[in-house]
C-alpha cells in the first residue's frame, strides 16, 4: 500500500496531540473506554496546514482521516479552469476523501485549507486496527457515518434546487454559521451559482424585515 506522503510546504506534523476536542465529540455519540482513548492518543498526530495550502490533491492517495480542531476546510473538483466547491467543513467535524480512503484509489477531489488549520490525523491502517481491537469503536463509526451521510443528503438536496433564493435559504437553514465566515466565492461555488447572483440574493435576504 502506498505510504502516507511526508509533510510538504505549508504543512507540518507533530506527535504530541491534545485530542480533548475529538474525545468531547465522540462522547456525545457513545461512551468511550479508557482503552480506546489511550489507543487514540497513541495513534493520532497533529497536522497544521496554512491558509490556501492543500491537504490532499486529486490523483494522490488519501491515507488519513482528519478531525478539524481549528479552521475551515473545503473540498473541490476542477472542471477546466474552474474550481467547484463540493463541501465546506469547520471545527469538530471529520475530513477525508472517503472514496480514495476506502477504495484505495486516487482521489478525484482536492482538499484545501480556507484558514490556518489544526487537525488531528489517523492513518487508515490504525483506524482498521481500532475497529478490530475495540468492538465498541464500531458503534462510534456507525454514528459518525450516519452524520456524514445526512450531510451528503443535504448537499445533494441543494444541488437539485433550481432557484438561487431557495438554495441560499437552505444553506442558511443548515450552515448559517458559515455565511459570514467563508469567502463568498466559495459559498457561491458550493451553491452552484455565480458570485454576482449570490451577492444579489444576500442583499435581498438582508433587506427583509
Amino acid at each position: 500500500m502506498k505510504q502516507p506522503e511526508p509533510p510538504g510546504p505549508g504543512r507540518e506534523q507533530s506527535r504530541t496531540p491534545d485530542i480533548t476536542p475529538l474525545l468531547a465529540v465522540l462522547r456525545t455519540l457513545n461512551p468511550t473506554s479508557t482503552a480506546v482513548e489511550t489507543y487514540l492518543k497513541e495513534h493520532i498526530t497533529v497536522v497544521t496546514v496554512r491558509k490556501r495550502k492543500m491537504l490532499l490533491k486529486e490523483g494522490t492517495f488519501c491515507e488519513h482521516i482528519y478531525f478539524v480542531v481549528r479552521g475551515a476546510v473545503r473540498g473541490f473538483v476542477r472542471e477546466g479552469h474552474r474550481d467547484i466547491t463540493t463541501w465546506i467543513t469547520v471545527e469538530d467535524q471529520l475530513v477525508s476523501s472517503i472514496f480514495s480512503l476506502h477504495q484505495r484509489s486516487p482521489a478525484v477531489e482536492n482538499i484545501q485549507a480556507l484558514e490556518n488549520c489544526e487537525l488531528l490525523a489517523m492513518t487508515l491502517d490504525d483506524l482498521h486496527t481500532l475497529y478490530e481491537q475495540f468492538p465498541e469503536s464500531n458503534i462510534l463509526a456507525r454514528k459518525l457515518l450516519e452524520i456524514y451521510y445526512a450531510d451528503a443528503e443535504k448537499r445533494a438536496f441543494i444541488a437539485r434546487l433550481t432557484k438561487a433564493e431557495n438554495k441560499y435559504r437552505h444553506f442558511l437553514l443548515h450552515h448559517q454559521h458559515l455565511s459570514n465566515r467563508i469567502p463568498l466565492k466559495y459559498i457561491a461555488s458550493y451553491l452552484g451559482m455565480t458570485l454576482e447572483t449570490l451577492s444579489r440574493v444576500r442583499k435581498k435576504f438582508s433587506s427583509k424585515p
